[in-house]
């Protein structure tokens, strides 16, 4: 069975085994990226944070994300594991690992998957702080949902 190279998880992200989807002997860099929940956003404390996806779009615009990395940077590997459901603070939301064989490549292409990421994967994240939550519009936070809530429609 092949590896999953880009998928939706409810589990803790266990980031060895990212890392091991993209270890391969014509790589000399691998460059991780764990995106963690963390606890003070723009002043205010969050206690945790939900993320909820359309499990299966979000798989196929990950994959599409690897695709251009790999257009980019020929000789890149990539992997990525995004965990939807409730996250505690410190724990990995995502965990993005390249490798390629030189490290210049191997930075650039992590950073333009995260980036990516923020742009086109439908995935949604809802604060909760002391005081109030509140689901954040899109991953680039520019846009507000009209009804206080992604849409319902599509999701897993």
């Amino acid at each position: 069975m092949t590896e999953k190279m880009y998928e939706i998880v409810k589990e803790p992200i266990d980031t060895e085994a990212v890392i091991q989807k993209v270890i391969r002997r014509e790589a000399g860099a691998i460059t991780t990226f764990l995106g963690i929940a963390r606890e003070w956003t723009r002043g205010r404390k969050t206690i945790y944070l939900k993320y909820d996806a359309y499990v299966a779009m979000a798989e196929k615009k990950l994959a599409e994300i690897g695709d251009e990395v790999k257009g980019k940077w020929p000789e890149t590997e990539v992997a990525v594991t995004h965990r939807i459901g409730r996250l505690d603070i410190s724990e990995t939301a995502v965990c993005i690992a390249v490798s390629s064989p030189h490290r210049k490549a191997a930075y650039e292409a992590n950073e333009y998957v995260i980036e990516r990421i923020k742009q086109i994967v439908p995935i949604w994240k809802k604060e909760h702080w002391e005081d109030g939550e509140t689901w954040i519009g899109n991953q680039l936070e520019t846009q507000v949902y009209p009804t206080g809530a992604p849409e319902e429609s599509g999701k897993q």
